[in-house]
């Protein structure tokens, strides 16, 4: 689905069969109808009654610029923070099942910028500067960080069906010692910046990475007011075995009490977060793989909620920034009442700078106020002594009275749309693997990228076999299969597969492959092209997509076929022409 705030209709030649998503005559879902309907009505009313309460008090001095038509309209986003080769980059490939444009990883330090992973309709990167002035793009607020941070962003763009859904932020890994002080731009109040505007904060950490240095502490804490956001993920748990995984789990929650003041226990997900496309790098315990599976299952479930929630969230994240905006006027209203009319404005604020706390107190007795909507007095105080308070503007009840309309009429009205029930996440082309629902999980009924609902003619994108948001087993109770007809996305060839596959390494050998390629009765020359063609990672061996790929080619030319018709059209059904469309 594209949850983007334009509401433009879907092209009819993209949708999947035996879908039951229910698409109106615009080519939008409910939820799709529901999302814009909601982000049309949240940009307005911000505009109209937030906007000039922040204006007027100058908030974006103390918190951030205010917010555009593409900030509110933007899809959701996802923000994965942590040190060097601790397997951002590789999280990301793992969840889109290909790389994206300009990706390298490695063990030392490779992604040295910022870099939004978005849907486009062909592989390309956008320098951050163009990117920044883009009217159609949610970054133009990143202009307040400088040149040199804009020399370290980019948007790279591929045409994948789960980036119609997501944006995902790959990050620098996190460094310690001097070279944190080299970056040339400040680096937390950049994570802070895209941390207010995510669905979702992934830290990651590996078993070999426990030690949090400060520039990653610093990182941590900027993220404060966004606990709910954050979901901490120890990475790469495969490579070592039980008993040490205990051990490590231990440490890393030792580790974080020290830097995130709470509490309640966070939430660890364990993992190893590996795309299936790639052969596993160094030792593999199999000792963990059944709390491995289940745990990775958790956080994908978590990730598909997103798009689900992803109108919920937006009013969410207004109504906190209002309430913030009008603490905020009632804070400057206060001091700038508290200065004398003629002499001693200087020494007046200094007074109550001195002791903003009791000023806070005062504050939240005067007006009846939460206190935990209130900023920190030392952080407020700091960007405080940029301005001179006799320069701000007198306490305005008419934006605090149309802030407080925004808050008690408008926002209560939006929640009443949201249906009380939950739908399936399926609804938004992520399939649940580890659900046992036909209905919600079938890959028959959203496996394939190009298939058309009869009902409705319209097309939905689905993630391709490679992706972790793939169903990549089968969950039909049907005992003579699956609608492969109907949906060619479905791997046919999983049992023939199976059957020939190393039961270890799941890959199946040249010479098997030989042998069962040898039984379509092609000639060898073209048989040639074929293992060519498949083998595309010239590995000499093929994985589940690529001996799909290889069979599918087999059967078309059977049918006499063209061999480059026959690979174009293997790919599109699969979903594979981003990554091999050479």
């Amino acid at each position: 689905m594209d949850i983007k705030g334009k509401g433009k209709a879907k092209d009819p030649s993209l949708t999947p069969a035996g879908s039951n998503i229910n698409v109106g005559s615009d080519g939008l879902t409910a939820e799709e109808q529901l999302y814009q309907e909601t982000v049309h009505r949240l940009q307005k009313s911000y505009s109209k009654k937030i906007k000039p309460l922040e204006q007027a008090y100058c908030f974006e001095g103390f918190h951030s610029a205010p917010l555009t038509a593409q900030d509110i309209g933007s899809k959701p986003m996802i923000l994965l923070l942590g040190q060097y080769s601790t397997g951002k980059t590789t999280f990301v490939e793992y969840l889109l099942g290909e790389s994206y444009p300009g990706a390298h990883v490695g063990i030392e330090p490779t992604t040295d910028r910022f870099v939004a992973i978005m849907n486009g309709p062909e592989p390309k990167v956008i320098p951050g500067h163009a990117a920044a002035v883009s009217g159609d793009l949610p970054f133009s607020g990143l202009t307040k960080f400088g040149t040199k941070f804009l020399s370290r962003f980019q948007v790279a763009q591929l045409n994948n069906p789960l980036l119609s859904n997501l944006t995902l932020i790959d990050t620098p890994g996190i460094l310690s010692g001097s070279k944190q002080i080299q970056r040339g731009y400040d680096f937390t109040s950049v994570i802070n910046w895209f941390a207010e505007r995510s669905d979702l904060v992934l830290l990651l950490f590996d078993g070999y990475k426990l030690d949090i240095s400060d520039e990653f502490k610093g990182a941590i804490q900027s993220l404060r007011g966004h606990e709910d956001k954050v979901r901490i993920v120890l990475n790469k748990c495969d490579q070592i075995n039980q008993q040490q995984l205990m051990r490590v789990y231990g440490a890393l929650m030792w580790s974080l009490g020290k830097v995130i003041p709470t509490p309640e226990v966070n939430r660890v997900y364990l993992g190893s977060f590996w795309p299936k496309y790639k052969t596993p790098v160094g030792t593999v315990y199999e000792d963990n793989i059944d709390l491995l599976t289940s745990e990775q299952r958790d956080l994908l479930r978590d990730l598909r909620s997103i798009p689900k929630n992803a109108a919920l969230r937006r009013v969410n994240e207004i109504v906190k920034r209002a309430r913030q905006a009008r603490v905020h006027a009632h804070i400057i209203g206060h001091l700038r009442s508290e200065l004398p009319s003629m002499f001693g404005k200087n020494k007046k604020a200094k007074a109550m700078l001195d002791d903003l706390p009791a000023e806070f107190r005062k504050i939240q007795v005067k007006y009846n106020l939460p206190p935990g909507d209130f900023p920190n007095p030392e952080a407020f105080k700091k960007d405080l002594e940029a301005f001179k308070i006799a320069d701000f503007n007198k306490f305005s009840q008419r934006l605090i009275a149309n802030a407080d309309e925004a808050l008690a009429s408008d926002f209560p009205r939006l929640m009443q749309k949201f249906p009380t029930s939950n739908n399936p996440a399926g609804n938004f082309g992520f399939p649940d693997s580890g659900s046992s629902s036909q209905d919600e999980t079938t890959p028959s009924a959203r496996f394939s990228e190009k298939q058309r609902t009869p009902a409705s003619g319209v097309y939905v994108p689905y993630p391709p076999p490679y992706s972790a948001m793939a169903a990549s087993t089968s969950t039909s109770r049907n005992p003579f299969g699956e609608d492969t007809d109907g949906n060619p996305g479905i791997l046919r060839f999983r049992t023939l597969f199976d059957g020939n596959c190393d039961p270890k390494s799941k890959v199946v050998s040249a010479d098997s492959a030989r042998n069962v390629l040898s039984q379509s009765g092609l000639p060898t020359e073209l048989l040639r092209e074929v293992w060519t063609i498949a083998d595309w990672d010239s590995r000499g061996e093929l994985d589940q997509v690529q001996f799909e790929v290889a069979m599918r080619i087999c059967e078309r030319l059977k049918a006499h076929e063209p061999l480059d018709a026959s690979k174009a059209s293997v790919f599109a059904e699969l979903g594979l022409l981003n990554r091999f469309h050479g």
